[in-house]
């Protein structure tokens, strides 16, 4: 299957499942190919056949921008070198989480998380230790007992209980002894990292040279400028005194590539429900579906984010009665 036909499958699967999916990022570089919605779910998805192509800056971007977006950042993939994904497990690269389609249809359409997930040195569940220690209590068996049931230590069912994460082999066999339901599914949208340690998230990167009159306006205006180095937009602003005051934020001269990346910023944005602004040269007109357009003596002129918050909504505003 052609990476664009993949693309074009889980955009389709997230539409059925109800999401509301942006434009496919069809530009380079780019950290992910969709964002989608749903609810209060928000997902940056990148679709690859081979998910040894995922990096490791594809996966420190990804992650910023899940924070500063309350997003969860997840790859789709088909195999890793040779091999598939196998179903209903979930893998990580980077800190993100990594599932094949067949799990992502289960996920969104069926509502079944996966159960399993990899590490290293195989395959883990996560089992309910409150739960194990009930029924191990309701069958009067000791630690002990438990474990030579198992063949393993009194320490290790004791971390059982406590929390501790069992191979799949494991989870079976208690789930046999006890005859019950002891595992509980890994929660992709909210809590992977609870099955997964990873460093905090990576620092933002340098701005680039030619963007950093912008950005020093942008901070002199009142926002907090996130740079990035593999998205539509070259960094995430933030208004400093308005939480929800988030603008996706693009420049350079306007041309037909900056028009492109302008459009895919807006449909990014009605999707992430923050809205976007491309500082230009010069412009003949104020905005591209929804980006406004600025240019950068006008940005200058512009003393706070009230300022600037107005203008970007006026623009939008116009070309949408328009």
């Amino acid at each position: 299957m052609s990476r664009s036909a993949l693309v074009g499958n889980v955009t389709a699967m997230l539409e059925d499942a109800g999401f509301v999916v942006s434009d496919r990022c069809a530009i380079r570089p780019k950290s992910f190919d969709i964002a989608a919605r749903r609810g209060e779910d928000l997902l940056l998805v990148k679709i690859l056949g081979n998910i040894d192509a995922f990096n490791e800056a594809t996966g420190h971007e990804m992650r910023r921008l899940g924070t500063y977006l309350n997003a969860t950042p997840l790859v789709i993939g088909l195999r890793s070198r040779d091999e598939d994904l196998k179903p209903d497990v979930v893998y990580f690269r980077h800190g993100v989480p990594v599932f094949s389609p067949d799990t992502a249809y289960n996920l969104f359409i069926e509502s079944v998380p996966p159960l399993i997930y990899a590490a290293p040195g195989g395959l883990y569940v996560n089992i309910d230790g409150d739960l194990l220690a009930d029924e191990r209590q309701d069958r009067e068996w000791s630690l002990g007992q438990l474990a030579n049931e198992l063949g393993v230590s009194r320490r290790t069912v004791s971390k059982y209980e406590d929390g501790m994460n069992a191979s799949v082999e494991v989870a079976m066999e208690l789930e046999d002894l006890f005859d019950a339901p002891l595992t509980s599914p890994v929660d992709v949208l909210e809590g992977a990292d609870e099955v997964h340690e990873t460093e905090a998230t990576p620092d933002d990167p340098e701005a680039d040279p030619d963007d950093e009159q912008v950005v020093a306006v942008l901070t002199r205006a009142g926002y907090s400028v996130h740079p990035t180095l593999r998205s539509p937009f070259k960094a995430i602003s933030q208004d400093e005194a308005d939480d929800e005051g988030i603008v996706l934020t693009g420049h350079s001269k306007f041309t037909k590539a900056a028009e492109k990346r302008a459009r895919i910023m807006s449909s990014i944005g009605q999707v992430t429900h923050t809205r976007s602004v491309y500082v230009v040269d010069r412009a003949k007109q104020e905005s591209v579906d929804g980006t406004a357009l600025v240019e950068r003596e006008e940005l200058e002129d512009l003393h706070d984010a009230a300022e600037l918050r107005k203008v970007i909504r006026e623009r939008a505003e116009y070309e949408e009665a328009a």
